[in-house]
């Protein structure tokens, strides 16, 4: 049978992307509040939650909706579940740079593990709206434009020569091992880190490369959402010819006890993340 579900599920961030766009512009202040996480919202984030809670759960067969700006989990019947970023990146929001939106749609309800995701995408508000999603080992990537979504590339693949990297969290507070393996690549890649995981990742994507978010000295579990981020992203990033990691072991295969666990982030070509957890291994 034919699953219908899914790919409308798609379709609703596509169609969703023109009204989150426009809250960017108009909703930049903050909330007073905090995500469970413990971060500050902006009402743009809560406004692209609510938009997308409103959209997904509308469509028959979606059975719960998690976000990384609620608690808990919303709960529906349905055989397909979504677990969403609304805007990665939103403190960027401010000085106008990169932002974006994460989605994953499982198979099982979430807390879940990401072998059970079916489909993992992102939204990017750049310049133009592009939207990048990964099914079936296939990644395309689509411009969104007066509410059409047109392919353009319809086999988006890692490069095999990697040209750029990103790291986050301050060398300040990495371990031992990711300083020096950063050392070595920093001397022969470029530097493309915006302080969006979601571009930065698509900067990989494009050019080639390895986005690290490692675990810090004062946050050994990481910094980024395995839910939201490192799921959907790792999916991504596999799916067009690369490979994830926590430095152990695939972001597909960590497991997770609940939906706001984080978790270490390595996302990049096959070759760079194997040589760093050769580095890990060595290091322990």
């Amino acid at each position: 049978m034919t699953d219908t579900t899914t790919g409308r599920i798609v379709g609703e961030f596509a169609d969703a992307a023109t009204e989150i766009r426009e809250a960017i512009a108009t909703e930049r202040q903050f909330a007073d509040e905090e995500n469970p996480s413990g971060e500050s919202q902006l009402a743009a984030d809560l406004v692209a939650d609510d938009l997308l809670e409103e959209r997904l759960l509308a469509l028959d067969g979606v059975g719960s909706y998690a976000s990384e700006e609620r608690e808990s989990v919303t709960v529906d019947e349905g055989h397909r579940h979504v677990a969403v970023d609304p805007l990665d990146g939103s403190s960027n929001l401010e000085p106008n740079s990169g932002m974006g939106t994460i989605f994953g749609v499982y198979d099982t309800q979430p807390p879940t593990i990401g072998r059970n995701l079916v489909v993992a995408g992102f939204v990017i508000y750049g310049p133009t709206t592009s939207m990048v999603v990964a099914r079936n080992d296939r990644v395309r990537e689509y411009i969104i434009h007066d509410g059409d979504a047109r392919v353009v590339d319809d086999d988006v693949s890692v490069p095999t020569d990697p040209t750029v990297y990103g790291f986050g969290g301050g060398r300040e507070n990495w371990n031992d091992a990711f300083a020096d393996y950063a050392t070595e690549l920093q001397e022969r890649l470029k530097l493309r880190y915006g302080g969006a995981m979601i571009a930065d990742v698509s900067q990989v994507l494009t050019y080639g490369g390895l986005f690290s978010y490692p675990a810090l000295e004062y946050r050994p579990t990481g910094k980024l959402r395995l839910q939201f981020e490192g799921q959907p992203m790792g999916y991504i990033v596999e799916a067009a010819g690369g490979k994830s990691s926590d430095g152990q072991q695939s972001l597909l295969d960590r497991e997770i006890d609940d939906i706001h666990d984080r978790t270490p982030l390595h996302l990049g070509n096959t070759s760079l993340i194997e040589r760093l957890e050769e580095r890990y291994e060595r290091h322990e």
